[in-house]
């Protein structure tokens, strides 16, 4: 039997770079806009389409139905989404960036990509595009041993 050695057992090292980076952004994110990662999120995804159910943000974003609705309440409160009834669901609702928020969008994301650009600056374009791949590829195994264990 092998032993477990936590310094080299990849989904610990992959949990403690991201927690790492998530940590970085979220300090900046909250000191520069308010704003805790699962709203930055929210509104970010937000901002690639017209609007979206709570439930439906949840699956692009893969957080859970509590974080999400905390998330939006947040925004809501601040005014940075609007909240309509959703005419095919009358339980939910359909969250879309107020004028606020869009306005928040466009002054955060060049903060993210420039982020970006700091965290990978130590790597060139081939290993950035290889780490995405196997990180999509990391994605696809893990959704399949979800999806075996039901």
């Amino acid at each position: 039997m092998s032993s477990l050695h936590l310094d080299s057992f990849l989904p610990y090292r992959l949990s403690i770079a991201s927690n790492r980076v998530s940590g970085v952004v979220a300090i900046t994110y909250q000191a520069m806009f308010g704003l805790r990662i699962p709203e930055w999120r929210l509104v970010a995804v937000l901002a690639e389409g017209e609007g979206a159910t709570q439930q439906a943000l949840g699956v692009a974003t893969r957080m859970d139905k509590v974080t999400v609705s905390r998330a939006a309440i947040a925004l809501a409160e601040r005014g940075l989404v609007d909240r309509l009834p959703n005419p095919g669901d009358q339980r939910s609702h359909i969250l879309s960036l107020s004028a606020a928020g869009r306005a928040l969008y466009e002054q955060v994301a060049p903060k993210a990509i420039e982020m970006e650009a700091r965290l990978f600056e130590g790597f060139d374009a081939a290993e950035r595009r290889q780490l995405r791949a196997m990180l999509e590829r990391l994605e696809a195994a893990a959704a399949a041993l979800e999806t075996e264990r039901g």
